[in-house]
Order: structure tokens, then C-alpha cells, then sequence
């Protein structure tokens, strides 16, 4: 990867799957140019459990192989990268910072900003524990709440309402493992559900209030933006794996047989069929459909109601606006969009890519949308990149409502 940063590379460590994309920024596209991507790649991972690495050697395997893939299609040797934090060890939770503000006229300062925000890190946690991401939701001063950035305001009493994401400290230190024997550096770190959202959300969307679903193989990824501020992080330790652990226990067959049955067979529509059947090697297998359907929908329901479990922590069950985004490869199971918008009484739809160009076509599978946003805040996070310039500015207000405040957070 050449050094003055002009290609960015995204890399989603899934759980059955590492994914890489490589973009630039093509100015030459359109009035202001857009993220174009070049290249892409993709290799199955044995090392995770869960999100979490478990065979250091497996994993970084696993990198290797997808980033040699986007290599030879890119025709860029990638040396760095931003990378996903996945597993049930990430958790988000609220905090609260104060501070007061000296100085002759008392007017708010970067200093002070970043001073209230240090106030809110300030919190007991396990020593095996570590803060990852940090994000301010609001300002208030001397009272007057919901202010998005207080620099150049005046007053006495500065404080800060926080969301921040931390994560197991051993867990970390075993991904960066693998991705040291994988010879690749990590530009940011930054958890997968920020990173669909970016890849999927409008800005009226990130305004409104929407909640991206993140369903991958062994976890699903949650987060909610609403005043273009995240307000709330989690990931579940359920995923597309648990609905094929069920298939083999109900249906009493192996777990590929059972992998074979969900791809092709398993829905959340209503159909009259009364057996289907797969082929598998030599030998073709049949089942009734009603038990297919029985539970994949008890497995997808419960977890649905851990969502809403989650919304409703932060008080946002059936009020998003936006309703809910649902990405990953789950998010091919038919009939998803409509039982969610049932269950969780809001409006659901499955997530696409935002405006993008280059190879498009060959990463527009929902499975595509996590690797796709790392590359699009590689390219955002990485100083002195083109989304900057004059040309860029007004595409990165438009598509990333994030993007002052990250730069700033992850920066730090």
C-alpha cells in the first residue's frame, strides 16, 4: 500500500468469515467524486468463536488469504487497514462529565471540550477491560442542554452526555495477534455496527433515529444514531450459526446437511410447501417444511426480543423514525424485513450501499455492508485524506454525519 495513503482498506474479522475491501476516492466521479472501490476479498476463518479469536494462527490465515485476494484485484499491496472489534465482550454504556471553565471570558475552548470528555472516561472498570471507542451524544452549558459542539460558546459549568464501548482486554490483544503474523497494522480499530451504519444510513436517517441490525454467523451487532450522535452500542451473542445448531437438533441431521437446509430452504414467509429437500455430496436429504419453518422463526424471534430488550434500555422501543437497518449475512433470509417490522413494531428494511462506485456490483450481498464501511472510515480517519479537500468536503457532510467527531475521538 503506497504510503501517501491514497487507497484505504476496510477489514471485517467475522466470525466464519474475513472480508477485505480496498477503495480510493475518485474525484473525477460526479460534481464533488465519491469512494470508489477497487478491489476485494474474502476467505472462511475457523480461529473465531463468537467474534472472539481463539486460534490466533487460524485467524491471521484467514487474513492473509482475503488480503491477497483484494490484492491481485486491486493491485495494491495492503501493509495497513481499519479493522472491526466483534464479540460479546464489547459493551457499551452511558457516562457523564463536568467540568468548570476558567479564563478571563470564559469561552469554551477545543481544550475544554476534550477536558469534559477525559471527566467522562473516567470510570471504574476490571482491569481486564479497556475503553475503545468513545462517543459524546451532547453538550450541555450552564443548563442549556443539546448543544452538538460548545467551542466558542461562554459559560461556567461544561458537561457532556457519553456513550462509550469498551472491550475484553485479552480478546484485543489476540486479534492484534493475528493481525501482526498477518503483517498488517491497524489504522483504527472501531466496532462493526458503526461501521454498517456508515456504509448504509442516509443522513436523514442518522438524524431521525434509525437502529442498524448487524446480523453475522455467530453475532449480531447493534447501534443506534439519532442526532447524528450514536446513543447506543451492543452486540448479542446470537447469530446465523444458531439457526443452524437448531436445524441439526430439530431436524436430527448433520450440521452441513443443516447449513444446506437454511441456505436454500429456510424462510419467514408463509408458503403451503409440505417437504423440501437438499442434495449434499451423494445423497439427497428431505424435510418437513413446517419444522424448517418452526424454528427458524422460534430462533429468529428470540432474537428479535433481545432487541427489543435493548431499545428498550435506552427508551427507544417503537420510536425510531428511522426504523431498522438490517445488514449481514443474515440478512438474506427471506421474509426478515416484514417479521421484524412485526416484531419490533417499527419499520424494517434491508440495508444497501450508499453512494459508491467502482466494483459495486460484486459486494452489493448484504455480508459486504461491514468491510465496505471500515474502508469508508479508513478513508475518513486517515489524516490528510481527499475526502477533506475542497472537492470532498461537501460529500463527507452529506454521507458522513459522524465524521468531525470521529476524527477527533479516534484520534485521540
Amino acid at each position: 500500500m503506497q504510503n501517501n495513503q491514497q487507497y484505504f482498506v476496510g477489514l471485517d474479522v467475522g466470525t466464519s468469515t474475513v472480508r477485505a475491501v480496498v477503495g480510493m476516492f475518485d474525484q473525477a466521479a460526479g460534481e464533488h467524486g465519491k469512494p470508489s472501490i477497487i478491489g476485494h476479498g474474502q476467505a472462511d476463518n475457523s480461529g473465531m468463536r463468537k467474534g472472539a479469536a481463539v486460534h490466533v494462527d487460524e485467524v491471521a490465515e484467514a487474513i492473509g488469504k482475503a488480503l491477497q485476494d483484494a490484492e491481485r484485484i486491486s493491485g495494491q499491496r495492503i501493509s495497513q487497514a481499519t479493522v472491526n472489534i466483534n464479540g460479546s465482550h464489547v459493551v457499551g454504556f452511558n457516562s457523564k462529565g463536568v467540568i468548570a471553565i476558567s479564563g478571563a471570558n470564559r469561552e469554551i475552548t477545543p481544550d475544554d471540550r476534550w477536558r469534559v470528555e477525559e471527566a467522562a472516561t473516567v470510570v471504574s472498570m476490571p482491569p481486564n477491560r479497556e475503553i475503545v471507542q468513545f462517543f459524546a451524544k451532547n453538550y450541555a452549558l450552564d443548563g442549556q442542554q443539546n448543544i452538538k459542539d460548545p467551542v466558542g460558546m461562554q459559560g461556567i459549568r461544561l458537561e457532556v452526555d457519553a456513550h462509550i464501548v469498551t472491550a475484553a482486554t485479552p480478546n484485543l490483544r489476540n486479534l492484534d495477534a493475528a493481525l501482526t503474523k498477518a503483517q498488517v497494522a491497524v489504522n483504527n480499530h472501531t466496532v462493526s455496527s458503526l461501521a454498517a451504519a456508515e456504509a448504509v444510513l442516509s443522513r436523514q436517517q442518522k438524524e431521525a433515529g434509525t437502529l442498524v441490525m448487524d446480523i453475522g454467523a455467530g453475532t449480531t451487532n447493534l447501534i443506534v444514531i439519532e442526532d447524528g450522535e450514536v446513543q447506543h452500542v451492543a452486540v448479542l451473542p446470537v447469530g446465523g450459526i444458531n439457526i443452524t445448531n437448531d436445524l441439526a437438533i430439530g431436524l436430527k441431521t448433520d450440521l452441513d446437511i443443516a447449513e444446506a437446509v437454511k441456505l436454500q430452504h429456510a424462510s419467514l414467509k408463509p408458503d403451503s410447501k409440505q417437504s423440501v429437500s437438499v442434495k449434499v455430496g451423494n445423497f439427497t436429504h428431505s424435510f418437513d417444511y413446517e419444522m424448517i419453518s418452526m424454528i427458524t422463526e422460534a430462533r429468529v424471534e428470540e432474537l428479535l426480543e433481545y432487541v427489543a430488550k435493548e431499545l428498550h434500555k435506552i427508551k427507544r422501543s417503537g420510536k425510531l423514525p428511522g426504523g431498522v437497518v438490517i445488514v449481514g449475512g443474515s440478512a438474506k433470509l427471506p421474509g426478515l424485513a416484514d417479521f421484524t417490522r412485526d416484531k419490533l413494531q417499527l419499520p424494517a428494511r434491508i440495508g444497501k450501499l450508499q453512494d459508491v462506485g467502482g466494483l459495486v456490483d460484486t459486494v452489493e450481498d448484504t455480508s459486504w455492508c461491514t468491510p465496505v464501511g471500515l474502508m469508508l472510515l479508513d478513508m475518513l480517519l486517515t489524516p490528510s485524506n481527499p475526502v477533506s479537500s475542497s472537492k470532498g468536503g461537501r460529500y463527507a457532510e452529506q454521507m458522513f454525519g459522524l465524521a468531525d467527531s470521529l476524527l477527533k475521538r479516534f484520534k485521540r
